[in-house]
């Protein structure tokens, strides 16, 4: 018997406002739909079949996040960040940036920690303060490549529903921010997309001097995910007046990284290896078998996402929509030659391939470097 009860839509969450995020941080572990044999499967009804189906195709949009090397030691690194900024109000905390290349699972990581912070500061201190306000450990701001000191602002009132956050000047907008960070007792401020911002512009330093403002006044963490940083400058000592003011920032930022997989050493190797047998034990597909992944298709994986575990990730969940909808119910190379990934893994691909091939490098630790079937 097929269950058909779901979870609530999360594709419509805007993980910039408060009741989203609740939603996101709150909502219950997606149920892995039950595995069916092919014989099973034609014994549906086509109503149950479309059902049954649709779970899949949620499921495999969802396969993340997996607890790689890469995410258990960015979440250690965050724990012992985030639980050592203690100290009383008139102290600075220390900020953290999260700087890593696209496709490494930046914001799917960050993600996953603030939603298990959320949880352990609500479960620890309860959804309410002392003095009845609503109790929002994190606020999550995504900025964009025009933000300013008082789109920022701006953006930290919205998260929170404020009244007031469509007028006012940029002063006002952020004494009324910081009024929310205290009453809603927030400890971490997620700033992502941050590589947006022009930097060595006026307006990237005038933010830089804000995020030093709200760094001195708000009583948070502060947590920065982007892409390049450290060439944008956040980290540059520098020589100008406005390369210093960014060293400032820099100097009270620790900088946290996502490296992609690799495989020129034996435990890159294993690690890979333990990523795809993570990854097959999620799919749902009628002919898939132990070893599909990390075992027929580990070399060509890599190839096609060269290490980067969003590449890995979106060509396996295209992978497996095509199989369900054309019925093969299982991944092999033919199917996924057929299915398209971002442009920097296709870029990559040939070079990998080729490098493969020719047994000059190889995916596979000790025993398992056989070909694949």
């Amino acid at each position: 018997m097929i269950g058909t009860t779901s979870l609530p839509s999360m594709g419509n969450l805007a993980l910039c406002r408060k009741e989203d995020f609740r939603a996101f941080a709150d909502a219950p572990r997606r149920s892995q739909p039950e595995l069916l044999t092919r014989a099973e499967l034609k014994k549906l009804s086509p109503e149950a079949r479309a059902e049954y189906n649709r779970r899949r195709r949620e499921w495999h949009a969802n396969l993340g996040p997996i607890k790689t090397p890469q995410l258990s030691a960015l979440h250690e690194d965050l724990w012992d960040i985030v639980d050592s900024n203690l100290q009383d109000g008139d102290k600075a905390k220390g900020a953290v940036a999260v700087d890593a290349f696209p496709g490494l699972g930046k914001t799917t990581s960050v993600l996953a920690f603030t939603r298990e912070f959320h949880r352990r500061e609500i479960a620890e201190e309860g959804e309410f303060t002392a003095q009845g306000n609503e109790r929002w450990p994190v606020c999550r701001v995504g900025l964009t490549g025009n933000t300013g000191m008082k789109d920022l602002n701006r953006a930290l009132l919205e998260f929170f529903g404020h009244p007031g956050r469509h007028r006012g000047t940029t002063a006002q907008l952020g004494q009324q921010a910081l009024d929310c960070v205290l009453s809603c007792e927030v400890r971490l401020l997620v700033l992502d997309d941050l590589h947006f911002l022009k930097w060595r512009k006026t307006s990237g330093i005038e933010v830089s001097n804000h995020l030093k403002w709200i760094a001195n006044e708000f009583p948070v963490t502060l947590l920065k995910v982007g892409v390049g940083l450290a060439e944008k400058g956040l980290f540059s000592e520098g020589d100008t007046g406005g390369d210093t003011t960014l060293a400032q920032t820099g100097r009270r930022t620790t900088r946290l990284d996502m490296p992609p997989f690799t495989i020129t050493k034996e435990n890159g190797r294993r690690e890979w290896r333990q990523m795809l047998l993570a990854l097959e034990k999620r799919i749902v597909l009628a002919d898939k078998h132990p070893g599909m992944l990390a075992d027929d298709l580990s070399d060509y994986l890599f190839a096609r996402s060269t290490g980067h575990i969003g590449s890995l990730m979106t060509l396996v969940n295209r992978g497996c929509q095509r199989a369900i909808r054309s019925g093969t119910e299982r991944l092999d190379r033919d199917l996924l030659d057929r299915v398209k990934n971002d442009e920097a893994s296709e870029a990559a691909r040939r070079e990998l391939e080729a490098a493969l091939g020719r047994g000059k490098l190889t995916s596979r630790p000790g025993a398992n470097r056989r070909k694949a079937a």
